[in-house]
């Protein structure tokens, strides 16, 4: 699922400088606000003072995504904790005009971070920039457009983006979102499939991945609710509905404004009382 937006504040928008990291911290949280006209306007001001950088734009796409899964109900738990929903073919109707601008802010931020890694292939805003546009480009695939077997590929491509990037750097932790991630959903799969997919420095290994994204709940700056989020359908799945509803708590406080999160809430909540009746 869905992998999609944190990093470092300093290192993450270095390429900005002090206005531009917090235009970018602004539209984060208003995008885990679900106000995503407004986390689109404070993107297009960074653009059109930044037109060269990548990350916006990365962040753009990401904000499409998230306007999809919420519009399609997507993100609510009963289709995420059901891989029955999750793989079923029945088609979904995205919305044309959001999905050509999502492809568009994909196209612009690999525009942009292939030139800045063509002149220097350690460029870390560049490498994250990828790691989130192929990330996000993973999830728009699997859960919107069902293409699964296809997002294997921008999948692959995330994670090697994370790879380099915390190669460099081992103390981004956004990057780990990616990395443990990669690991969990390579751990989920049926062996068969396993012997075909390989992704770098993945062993499969399910319990390694969770920490991963335990790391980014810590420690992480953008990323850190949606590790939340991600850490909370895990413990969904695996019948944890207690520290599911911990998870959720800590996101309604944070994010007051976010429907989503006060009705996912509710639910658990319900549920944890009707057993214990």
């Amino acid at each position: 699922m869905l992998r999609f937006w944190v990093f470092m504040a300093v290192l993450s928008c270095s390429a900005f400088g002090a206005t531009g990291a917090a235009t970018i911290d602004a539209a984060v949280e208003q995008m885990y606000n679900f106000d995503f006209p407004a986390s689109q306007e404070t993107l297009n001001q960074c653009i059109a003072a930044h037109p060269k950088d990548p990350l916006p734009y990365a962040f753009r796409a990401a904000a499409d995504l998230f306007y999809e899964m919420d519009r399609l109900k997507i993100l609510e738990s009963e289709f995420l904790v059901s891989d029955e929903r999750i793989v079923a073919k029945k088609k979904l109707q995205p919305d044309p005009t959001v999905r050509a601008q999502f492809y568009k802010a994909l196209d612009d931020t690999a525009s942009r971070a292939e030139a800045a890694l063509r002149a220097n292939p350690d460029d870390r805003a560049a490498l994250f920039s990828m790691c989130i546009a192929q990330g996000v480009a993973t999830d728009y695939m699997a859960l919107v457009e069902k293409r699964q077997f296809s997002s294997l590929g921008p999948a692959k491509r995330s994670n090697s983006y994370a790879q380099r990037l915390l190669r460099l750097d081992p103390k981004y932790y956004d990057a780990y979102l990616t990395t443990g991630f990669s690991e969990y959903i390579l751990a989920s799969m049926p062996f068969i499939v396993r012997w075909f997919v390989h992704f770098d420095n993945v062993s499969g290994n399910k319990e390694r991945g969770v920490e991963n994204v335990r790391l980014v709940a810590r420690e992480g700056h953008y990323f850190k609710p949606f590790a939340k989020i991600l850490l909370g359908i895990a413990a969904l799945r695996e019948k944890r509905p207690q520290e599911a509803r911990d998870l959720l708590a800590d996101l309604t406080r944070d994010y007051p404004e976010n429907p989503l999160f006060r009705k996912e809430l509710a639910k658990v909540t319900a549920t944890i009382g009707a057993a214990g009746n």
